[in-house]
């Protein structure tokens, strides 16, 4: 044990200079202290101290082997563990809630469900969530262990304190962060406000709603599901749940849709409380790897333009470093003189910025598509479609698409048909958009890192949640080479060493390239592996793959772990092997072919291609079933089939009712019953072989993993870390790099490159000192490079924000409102004021006021004003002055406008209201629309005023401001303009004008036959 645990109250006497311990420690340490503190070196708690100290407590660490400096030097172990110290805060809190626990433990399943009723008439006459959270999380605490077998640990109940207090709970991975969010989900779902509990794909949203969502179902709280193809309809009902599940995606584009709806039922969040309470699962991953990509909804603007081929070719005849230069750390492309020549000559034009052409932003872009965007790293090609793959996670995203034609420039790179070029109609950033929340909290493995991030830009403090069992990981010191190649025959070695003994190892890579190209050089030595990448086919399987890369012998490939949702468990997860050969049984018989047909093999032409096989790998299973279980799965899946129907179920529905079956959640379905008894008897033969397999691999010292490259965070790397020794398992770890890696090649600088022509050996590894320095240096400066870069963006998305923020609350307003009269009637007045302002001075006398050309400015404004003449106003001037003016323009304009409203009203009660709306939400877009446009240049061009000695952000905010203003001004114009022009005109359906063509046609005859009465008479 490091003397950090052992030595907690350790200080020096004021009185004697001598080291007085509280704890058991080695004496030989305490005299080598003493001896020091008792000399004239010793200044007591400044720096002579600390330095006279090293060398006795480097011979000691050398000698006794528990000892180790921090990076907080001798007197970091004065400091306490900030886990500790979480621990002590909610301590207390945890007691009472332990207290709670036998009483609760008595009610029944009714009494139980009950309390949720009676801690909602609580909060409703006043009572706080503080006040009631100790009986709160006891509930849950109780219906965890009833319905899902599982009670959450102290630590778990420190983790959901922290969550309703609006912090990021920091907890290693195989913690249980998704129990852990079940617990003040439930407490603030009791506001009746709604939760919105945010993950960062639909599968661990499925997964979460489906299983511990489990708990608030059998307490009586109704949970809802978002999915990437669901219908509005469904939506609208999933967001009035109490707790709503949802990925980070789909809840931000269904508030940018809220706010292009063209009427309420179009609406899908809670009109009055779209947000209250939201809790964000791989919080680092949503809030600081994707908070450079904003969410975009477009439309489409005109057809590709053929020049993206052209460009594509003229790229490929250019040379790197003789044409353009390339700067992988901004990421951008310049073209060199040499450059500029070759391509105007090749193009033949004068000039490549004329803006008629912009030949520039096609050259630049297909330059960028060839030398930033890699294929299988920055994108993959499926179907014919490019589809971006996330650099942190390595998850591809499918409909998402590069802006300012890039995502043009990479299908004309790779040869593929160009989709339209697009326009925003709406736009926000996750920084933004999350800090829209009254109440916001994450959690995650790894935050400490970017504690000062989340405090400068979300006002998130970051608290590290103890570890319920001792941490028992051995994280080995990195191996780095010179070149890479001898790197990657270093980590086959290891591999082959660890794969021999029996340990599982885990291996991750930065790339799909990277993965593939090792899985090759594994396969070649016989090494049996998974490999899990973006590739369409690896990540269907993930789950799959990555449950079972605990069992012994296991290798695994993997681009990168960040919020994967599921736990490596040593000898494999026989829970999650006995749910997927009961979902491999039932699906087949119980799923509807057509949707299933629909919902996953799809070709480009929109025709199905083959149907989904639902079988598992057959060597996931660790042994064969026994018939008697066989034979009670089948009898279960034939029954179910008898209840349910066969091949009636939508995939959801079905998956659903499976997760229901195979955990301990109240049922009366019989056929659920049965299915549910034959999950037990497969979990219990799949567990007694897991158990034995887990107690080799813990004997063999756990799942060791390999980094082969340091990531740009050091996030991410301590994600990979975490794999290993989740919950006291041992485990271990080691990191094999090379100085020509993309992390030191761009941001080392030249202490890498020196280090790289010092080191004369190609092939042994190197351990330097100042090398793992400048490796720890390197890996800070991208992290600080990159958040400055945040920091950038977040200081000028603010001033859009804003803006942002008044206008959807304004179209929101008039979207709701009953009524819009009240507003109709300012805009009548302040347009008024705008065009007085624009044709009259106060500054000049009133004799040369042209009160005639303001007159018929009016009636230009308003026809209903027609026979207004410059006489009429100068009565009002001469009663009032200025003032007198104004008032009196604005009475005609509000007359005209109910003048307006009457006549419409006579012709089709509701229609001017209808119209009103349509006007003020079709002009907001359009105009708003327009705005992004123009504030997107404008962030462009202010770059430019930093030459001129001025701060290029307050001169965005001066001219957003200016921007916003004209943009308000014209909405209000517009709108009242149309209103006062507005001549509705009757649309003849078919059917009426049949009705009118033979009512003509009697009316026609009764004429003729009266003629001839007339005449015979």
């Amino acid at each position: 044990m490091l003397l950090t645990e052992k030595w907690k109250v350790a200080h020096v006497s004021q009185t004697s200079r001598k080291c007085v311990v509280n704890s058991s420690i080695d004496r030989r340490f305490v005299n080598h202290i003493n001896a020091v503190s008792s000399s004239a070196q010793l200044k007591l708690c400044a720096k002579p101290f600390i330095e006279s100290s090293r060398p006795i407590l480097r011979r000691f660490h050398k000698t006794r082997g528990n000892f180790a400096i921090g990076a907080g030097g001798f007197f970091g172990f004065f400091k306490s563990d900030p886990a500790e110290a979480t621990r002590k805060k909610y301590q207390s809190r945890v007691d009472e809630i332990n207290k709670l626990e036998p009483r609760i433990s008595a009610l029944t399943d009714d009494q139980l469900r009950q309390k949720t009723e009676e801690l909602k008439r609580s909060v409703a006459s006043g009572a706080t969530l503080d006040s009631i959270l100790p009986e709160a999380f006891a509930v849950v605490r109780e219906a965890s262990k009833r319905v899902l077998g599982l009670r959450p640990f102290d630590t778990q109940l420190i983790g959901g304190m922290i969550l309703h207090e609006g912090q990021i709970a920091e907890m290693r991975t195989g913690e249980g962060k998704t129990l852990v969010a079940v617990l003040p989900a439930y407490l603030n779902a009791l506001t009746g406000k709604g939760v919105h509990v945010v993950t960062v794909n639909d599968y661990l949203a499925r997964r979460d709603s489906e299983v511990v969502g489990q708990v608030h179902r059998f307490l009586g709280l109704s949970v809802g599901l978002i999915q990437g193809d669901m219908k509005p309809e469904a939506r609208r009902i999933a967001y009035l749940d109490d707790i709503t599940y949802v990925t980070n995606s789909e809840l931000g584009f269904d508030y940018l849709r809220d706010n292009l709806a063209a009427g309420a039922p179009e609406l899908v969040l809670r009109a009055d409380t779209p947000f209250n309470f939201c809790i964000i699962d791989e919080v680092d991953s949503i809030l600081i790897d994707e908070a450079r990509t904003p969410l975009i909804i477009s439309g489409s603007s005109d057809k590709p333009s053929t020049s993206y081929y052209k460009a594509a070719k003229v790229a490929d005849a250019l040379t790197r470093d003789v044409h353009y230069t390339v700067d992988e750390k901004q990421k951008s492309i310049l073209l060199t003189e040499d450059g500029y020549e070759a391509v105007e000559d090749v193009l033949q034009v004068t000039d490549l910025y004329d803006p008629r052409t912009q030949w520039a932003s096609y050259i630049i872009n297909a330059l960028k598509a060839k030398e930033l965007q890699i294929k299988d790293v920055s994108y993959i090609v499926k179907s014919g479609e490019i589809i971006i793959v996330d650099e942190f996670t390595g998850r591809t995203m499918p409909g998402r698409r590069w802006s300012d034609g890039l995502h043009q420039a990479v299908e004309a790179k790779e040869g593929l048909d160009i989709q339209n070029e697009s326009i925003t109609l709406a736009s926000i950033s996750y920084q933004a958009f999350f800090r829209g929340f009254p109440k916001l909290a994450g959690m995650t493995g790894t935050a400490a890192t970017e504690v000062s991030e989340f405090d400068s830009i979300y006002k998130l403090p970051v608290a590290v949640v103890p570890t319920n069992r001792t941490a028992q990981r051995t994280d080995n010191p990195d191996v780095v080479f010179r070149v890479e190649q001898y790197k990657w025959r270093a980590v086959v070695t290891e591999i082959k060493r660890m794969h021999k003994s029996g340990r599982p190892c885990l291996i991750g890579t930065t790339s799909v390239e990277k993965s593939e190209m090792l899985g090759g050089l594994l396969q070649a030595e016989g090494i049996k592996h998974q490999v899990l990448n973006a590739k369409p086919e690896n990540v269907e399987r993930e789950s799959e793959i990555i449950a079972q890369s605990g069992r012994r012998g296991a290798v695994t490939l993997s681009t990168n772990m960040a919020g994967r949702g599921t736990d490596i468990l040593l000898g494999g997860n026989p829970d999650y092997m006995a749910r997927l050969k009961l979902r491999e049984l039932l699906m087949p018989e119980v799923v509807s072919q057509v949707d299933d047909e629909n919902r996953y093999q799809k070709k480009r032409d929109g025709k199905a291609s083959k149907l989904r096989s639902w079988a598992a790998n057959p060597e996931l299973f660790p042994c064969q079933l026994s018939d008697a279980t066989l034979a009670l799965a089948n009898k279960a899946v034939q029954a179910a089939v008898a209840s349910w129907g066969e091949r009636k179920l939508e995939v959801l529905d079905a998956e659903d009712r499976l997760s229901v079956a195979c955990e301990k959640g109240f049922t009366e379905d019989s056929a659920t019953l049965l299915l549910r008894q034959a999950f037990q008897a497969m979990l219990a033969e799949y567990k007694v072989v897991t158990d034995k397999e887990k107690a080799e691999v813990v004997a063999l010292g756990g799942l060791h993993v390999v980094g082969t490259e340091r990531h740009e965070s050091r996030r991410i790397d301590n994600q990979l870390r975490g794999r290993s020794g989740r919950q006291g398992d041992p485990g271990s770890t080691r990191f094999f790099l090379s100085l020509e890696d993309n992390l030191f090649r761009i941001f080392g600088g030249d202490k890498i490159k020196s280090l790289m022509s010092a080191f004369r050996v190609e092939d042994l590894p190197m351990e330097s000192q100042m090398l793992s320095d400048a490796l720890d240096t390197a890996q800070k400066r991208v992290e600080n490079y990159f958040f400055d870069i945040r920091k950038n963006l977040f200081d000028y998305d603010q001033v859009v924000n804003t803006q942002r923020d008044k206008v959807y609350a304004e179209r929101r307003r008039a979207l709701l409102s009953s009524s819009l009269e009240a507003l109709m009637v300012e805009y009548a007045e302040k347009t008024v004021d705008d065009i007085l302002e624009a044709n009259v001075s106060k500054n000049e006398e009133q004799t040369e006021w042209r009160l005639s050309a303001l007159a018929g400015k009016l009636v230009q404004y308003c026809y209903l004003l027609e026979g207004l003449t410059g006489d009429d106003l100068s009565k009002a001037v001469a009663e009032g002055g200025y003032e007198g003016l104004r008032a009196d323009m604005r009475r005609r304009a509000v007359n005209a406008y109910y003048q307006k409203v009457q006549s419409i009203e006579q012709y089709e009660p509701g229609l001017m209201a209808e119209a009103q709306r349509f006007f003020l939400l079709t002009q907001t877009d359009t105009l708003w629309k327009e705005h992004l446009q123009a504030i997107k240049f404008m962030q462009q061009a202010v770059g430019l005023r930093g030459y001129a000695a001025k701060d290029p952000l307050t001169e965005f905010k001066l001219e957003g401001y200016k921007l916003y203003v004209e943009m308000m001004a014209k909405i209000r114009r517009n709108v009242i303009y149309n209103v006062y022009q507005f001549q509705p005109q009757r649309i003849i359906k078919n059917d009426e004008k049949e009705a009118e063509k033979q009512q003509a046609v009697a009316a026609k005859d009764d004429k003729k036959n009266k003629r001839v009465k007339v005449g015979n008479a």
